[in-house]
């Protein structure tokens, strides 16, 4: 079966994909406006989100979408099925309701009992993304939000977010790996891993040079060792930010 996100060559796979993401939210703009203003009921809500997923998103609804998916013991509204195999328990709710992550319980045990590693809460409106990670020796796990797009957002530039943020989610994307690797991106700038870049040699060094053009003092090498102490127990540890009312360095 043709898809439609299939293209000839692999270097304009991204533009193509991003393209027909960008005109399926222009073409569900106005449905979508026109259930949030009737407060649409949640099968409404769904006919809407199944047609998203097909045309923006690139699934196939024959093949890669299951409706009411069961296991042994929880529902959900739909399963996204890659390969055979559980990729996404989707939540759908009714367009007014407000999200949370109250909202994917049921989702994140069949994501859980089956492997699946990813969960979407949807009203139609705001699509948000879920992560299910498995924290520590004990195998438990742990939700954490990769994504949260509101297609109705009108602030300025949000039409061009909301396609580079819904780009991960499309199939190419994930085929591609850019789901994974903005997951990647997400743990990469958690506190602990930041902190341990900030301690890294290379970057104490680089911060002792610039101190050392800030203090005018470039006859005096600095130890690292002290900006090493000074990053880990003050600032660190104490969670200092900058003073709004500190100078700019320039850059």
């Amino acid at each position: 079966m043709s898809r439609t996100g299939e293209f000839s060559t692999v270097l304009n796979w991204e533009a193509s994909t991003r393209n027909r993401l960008a005109a399926a939210i222009d073409r569900f703009s106005g449905p979508l406006a026109d259930l949030v203003e009737r407060d649409a009921n949640e099968g409404d809500t769904r006919m809407l989100v199944t047609d998203f997923l097909s045309y923006g998103l690139n699934f196939s609804k024959y093949e890669e979408m299951t409706t009411e998916y069961r296991n042994s013991g929880d529902s959900i509204d739909y399963a996204l099925k890659l390969d055979g195999e559980l990729f996404a328990p989707i939540e759908v709710k009714r367009c007014g309701q407000d999200l949370d992550a109250r909202n994917i319980q049921q989702a994140r045990r069949v994501a859980a009992d089956e492997g699946a590693e990813w969960i979407i809460l949807t009203n139609g409106r705001v699509w948000q993304v879920y992560h299910l990670r498995t924290d520590g020796e004990d195998g438990s796990t742990a939700t954490v939000r990769i994504l949260d797009v509101d297609l109705m957002d009108e602030s300025e530039n949000a039409h061009d977010r909301n396609v580079d943020a819904l780009f991960h989610i499309t199939h190419e994307a994930i085929e591609h790996g850019r789901l994974e690797e903005l997951r990647k991106w997400h743990e990469a700038v958690e506190p602990a891993p930041l902190a341990e870049v900030l301690l890294s040699e290379p970057v104490v060094a680089a911060i002792r040079s610039r101190l050392r053009e800030r203090t005018g003092h470039a006859g005096h090498i600095g130890d690292l060792d002290e900006v090493h102490r000074a990053l880990a127990d003050e600032v660190i540890a104490r969670g200092v930010a900058p003073s709004e009312a500190s100078p700019s360095d320039g850059a």
